[in-house]
């Protein structure tokens, strides 16, 4: 029998909490589907380690991923309804010229964000999305700089954005994502990104399907003891099919043994990082 002394605590979900349930709502509606491979990654591991300042691995696949997108347009795509066009046309595909990556970021709660006591105790840590323009194009030193600010400016100076978002009411807020997710607009690309990345290989994990409305995302996991990583993209079926993303992946192990390895080979011996 309970003890009739218990009582149950409830607490109204937070802004920040619901936005978070909007997304993962929006990302049910996308027929997603992985692509794992297995990678040999101890080589460039060691060369990685030895860069100066020290790069990390969300760096390293952001990079590598928008270069293989160049000769890929569907990777640079997403999904346009018909409903968000005009009720007699087919869906289309939208197609930005360049890669966004979208970030995602855990940083721990803080009272200024507008989470109360309660909040924090409950969910003591926000997810936060960054989203960087053009990697392909932007050194490895520059790319590990602007992902380390995201991780530790003021969350109002880097997530205004997202900040505003979490305070609109839920309708308005989750048709605003919904069209975020699938305007035929060069802003679409800039809000949300082309493809994203989420990992949990720092905590010594692995989320292999996590929540995404993209029509790419990539996840990977810690180096197992024989120095191989399992690196997963995400794809949305309405675009993708299997073969090409896994063709994709093939290229990127490619790009990370050759163009990126010997980016990061020359950054050994550099300036050490602040």
């Amino acid at each position: 029998m309970a003890d009739a002394g218990m009582t149950i605590t409830t607490t109204r979900l937070d802004g920040q909490r619901r936005l978070v349930g909007d997304i993962v709502r929006l990302s049910h509606r996308v027929p997603i589907f992985p692509v794992d491979r297995i990678m040999p990654l101890a080589d460039l591991d060691a060369v990685r380690r030895a860069a100066a300042p020290r790069i990390g691995w969300s760096a390293v696949f952001m990079k590598a991923w928008a270069i293989v997108a160049r000769d890929r347009p569907a990777l640079r795509s997403w999904y346009v309804p018909w409903r968000i066009l005009t009720p007699w046309r087919r869906p289309a595909w939208a197609t930005s010229p360049v890669s966004v990556a979208s970030l995602a970021i855990s940083r721990p709660r803080d009272p200024q964000e507008g989470a109360g006591l309660h909040d924090l105790a409950l969910d003591p840590e926000a997810i936060w999305w960054a989203r960087l323009r053009e990697p392909d194009n932007r050194p490895l030193p520059e790319l590990q700089a602007a992902i380390h600010h995201h991780a530790t400016a003021p969350v109002g100076e880097v997530f205004a954005r997202q900040l505003e978002l979490v305070m609109v009411p839920g309708p308005l807020r989750r048709l605003i994502l919904r069209w975020n997710a699938h305007a035929p607009s060069m802003k679409r690309a800039l809000r949300v990104g082309t493809f994203s990345l989420s990992t949990l290989a720092g905590e010594g994990c692995a989320n292999r399907m996590h929540p995404t409305f993209l029509t790419t995302s990539l996840t990977w996991t810690p180096l197992d003891d024989a120095g191989r990583m399992t690196v997963t993209v995400l794809a949305d079926h309405r675009l993708l099919d299997g073969v090409p993303v896994a063709r994709a992946l093939a290229a990127l192990e490619e790009t990370l043994q050759g163009p990126i390895r010997a980016e990061l080979a020359s950054l050994a011996g550099g300036p050490s990082a602040r």
